[in-house]
């Protein structure tokens, strides 16, 4: 059967691709159940709480939604079967005993989000936008209801200006630890390892390069990852190496326990009760391992490979959410000591028809090699393009830029190898899961690294015959975005854009940013007045003259990271220059399409976007 490619016939509408996959966010054991958040893409992106016994424990409307460091995270945690959660509308805490109605647990005024539940005790992380400078901190909350119109209730156990992440108690109630950086560094840059009093006071900071997620082992000691090595590994610190900051390392291997620390509720590993921990292991794709006390480890075979968190535990049972590169998005009830493993929800095996597996690609580039995951076109009974036609191919940039993509199955990725279309997922230099060498790549380079890399993975395809190199796309969001609308300026290699509420000028972005990345461009791109030459010279605003390849540009209205404002300042330049393009605006959409109705729109606008532009009549 020969058809040209991008015309295909697909059973991946994008109807289907809105509903696939809802975004899960955590999964805890409660009794003979399970429990987890995910998202309802039908209700507009609503955060629910759902059990395995098919229950679904928090109704519409409430939507579990943190703000906090605005990426949110850890929005919702039990005990026993009283959930806790974060109301997305005013940003209280709120208590939901089963059968019962939600009731306040806080005041209205700050957001809180990492919510974390020990001995009864409720811990999170607050945020205080109406103070200058803002204010954030680590509380406890009291469950009964009293801080709710009595503020001075909450204990505070740390405050100041800076950020804070990761709180845990320790087992007999006396100590706190937790991770804190300050304004003017991102957490992957430098983290500090802190305990203290439960009661508030004194405090003791612990010598360490990018710490995440202490937890206790005992009341007297602690396990945590760090990245002094240039891998995040687990470390161990027994409480009377305090003063000396002594802590040993528990692995060292070539891969990251650990990576960037946009949001709250991400756990990387988790103690077991004898002593032993479960962890995930990244190198490019996901593998999970159970590491002895000794450091000894051994790989435990679970059926996602990808963004796996190690939600909880109960004895020799862990609870993973994630993804795969053979199974959709789902959470795994895994039992360390027989192997058995248990599907929760999602988890599906993908039709490999449909969906092959991604293939690692590495290129070299100019700054080093570069990685990234190619996904052929694929479809069932082999079908051809016309007699001597290579694919067109979507080169796919993922936004951060401290983030990075592992080769997952998607539905969204199907929708465009189904039809003929390849797509090549690219880990440029700044991205995670490659250690701190790859992730420094970017250091004073952005606009330079990740352009010279997405370009490289792109002319690597095309020089090996996968790929036709005159049909060739680049799309990406946010810090992704930016990279599409620089490659663009650069020229050469992509015969159209897809911007998703990317960056256009810096020093616009700088003066608009929120307080989480407020210092994130000093390392990016360097600082502010000094380095105002280089801000200008390197934004795609300022080059928008040099933009000769149709262009679209998709934008929410309510987003905060990355304000309309810079889409809509290109789409002025691209119109000015009589560039082909086109601005869709999504009115109530933030940093990230969560509703239905705009991820379905906006495929269907790339889909007849790239049709349009690349000569074919695209099936929808």
């Amino acid at each position: 059967m020969s058809s040209p490619f991008g015309s295909w016939s697909s059973p991946f509408t994008a109807k289907a691709v809105a509903g696939a996959a809802p975004r899960i966010d955590g999964a805890r054991f409660v009794g003979d159940e399970v429990w987890w958040a995910e998202s309802v893409p039908a209700e507009g992106g609503r955060v629910t709480v759902r059990s395995s016994t098919g229950a679904e424990i928090l109704p519409a409307p409430w939507n579990a939604r943190s703000r906090v460091h605005e990426y949110g995270g850890g929005a919702w945690t039990v005990d026993g079967d009283t959930l806790y959660f974060v109301s997305g509308t005013d940003q209280r805490v709120h208590r939901m005993d089963r059968g019962a109605e939600p009731r306040p647990l806080t005041g209205a005024g700050p957001a809180y989000g990492g919510l974390r539940v020990q001995s009864g005790r409720l811990l999170a992380v607050r945020e205080d936008l109406s103070t200058d400078p803002h204010r954030r901190a680590i509380v406890e909350i009291p469950v009964d209801g009293s801080a709710a119109e009595d503020a001075s209730a909450i204990r505070v156990i740390v405050e100041g200006p800076g950020f804070f992440a990761h709180p845990a108690l320790s087992p007999d109630g006396s100590r706190v630890a937790w991770v804190e950086w300050q304004a003017d560094s991102m957490p992957w840059e430098s983290a500090a390892l802190a305990i203290g009093s439960a009661a508030g006071g004194t405090i003791t900071r612990v010598p360490t390069s990018a710490a995440l997620q202490p937890e206790w082992i005992g009341d007297d000691a602690l396990v945590f990852a760090d990245d002094g090595s240039g891998r995040w590994q687990l470390h161990h610190l027994a409480l009377d190496g305090l003063q000396a900051g002594a802590s040993r390392p528990l692995t060292s291997s070539d891969a990251d326990t650990g990576y960037g620390l946009w949001v709250l509720g991400n756990r990387w590993f988790q103690p077991l009760a004898d002593g032993r921990l479960v962890a995930v292991r990244t190198d490019g794709r996901d593998e999970v391992q159970l590491v002895s006390p000794d450091g000894e480890t051994r790989a435990i075979a679970v059926p996602g490979d990808g963004h796996l968190s190690v939600d909880d535990v109960s004895g020799s049972r862990v609870l993973l959410s994630g993804d795969g590169s053979r199974v959709t998005s789902g959470i795994w009830c895994v039992d360390v000591d027989s192997g058995a493993v248990e599907t929760v929800t999602g988890g599906a095996p993908v039709d490999e028809d449909w969906m092959p597996a991604a293939q690692q690609l590495v290129v070299e580039g100019a700054h080093g090699p570069v990685h990234a995951f190619a996904y052929p076109p694929a479809a069932p009974g082999e079908p051809r393009g016309a007699d001597g036609d290579l694919p067109p191919y979507i080169v796919l940039v993922h936004g951060g830029p401290t983030a990075h993509v592992t080769g997952a199955a998607s539905a969204s990725i199907a929708f465009f190898t189904s039809r003929g279309i390849g797509v090549l997922d690219v880990n440029y230099g700044g991205s995670t899961g490659y250690g701190r060498a790859y992730r420094d790549r970017l250091q004073g380079q952005w606009g330079v690294v990740d352009v010279d890399d997405v370009i490289a993975a792109a002319r690597g395809l095309a020089d090996a015959g996968l790929a036709d190199p005159a049909r060739i796309a680049i799309r990406g969001g946010s810090a992704g975005g930016w990279t599409v609308l620089s490659a663009l300026v650069r020229g050469g290699t992509f015969a159209a854009g897809i911007s998703r509420y990317g960056v256009a000028d810096l020093r616009m972005l700088a003066a608009e940013t929120h307080d989480f990345e407020a210092s994130y461009l000093d390392g990016l791109v360097g600082p502010l007045p000094a380095a105002e030459d280089v801000y200008i010279e390197r934004s795609p605003l300022t080059h928008a003259d040099r933009i000769d390849v149709p262009v679209l540009l998709l934008q929410g209205g309510e987003d905060r990271v990355v304000p309309p404002p810079q889409s809509e300042a290109i789409r002025d330049a691209l119109a000015a220059n009589g560039i082909d393009h086109e601005y869709v605006l999504y009115p109530g959409e933030g940093h990230g399409f969560r509703s239905a109705e705009t991820i379905v729109d906006a495929l269907e606008r790339e889909l007849a976007f790239l049709g349009r532009v690349f000569g074919f009549t695209p099936s929808l």
